[in-house]
């Protein structure tokens, strides 16, 4: 057994995310997506989908990037 990184649950069917160089063991995809998805810089979101990025900042969608002052980011249809 292993045990969440997230919430600490001692569980049988803990498995691993890698991403990049990040690593972490995670007893629920929720747990997962709230350690290792990324937050979006306007509205604070967890990004689960594509998002936006501009320069080094993602978004969760292009009218978050525009209310941030991003006017050329669209989003991917």
């Amino acid at each position: 057994m292993a045990t969440c990184e997230t919430c600490g649950n001692d569980y049988d069917k803990a498995f691993t995310v890698v991403m990049g160089d990040r690593r972490g063991v995670f007893d629920s995809f929720e747990c997962a997506a709230n350690a290792m998805a990324p937050v979006c810089a306007h509205c604070g979101c967890r990004i689960l989908g594509h998002g936006v990025e501009d320069e080094s900042r993602i978004f969760c969608c292009a009218n978050c990037a525009r209310m941030a002052g991003h006017e050329r980011l669209v989003d991917r249809v």
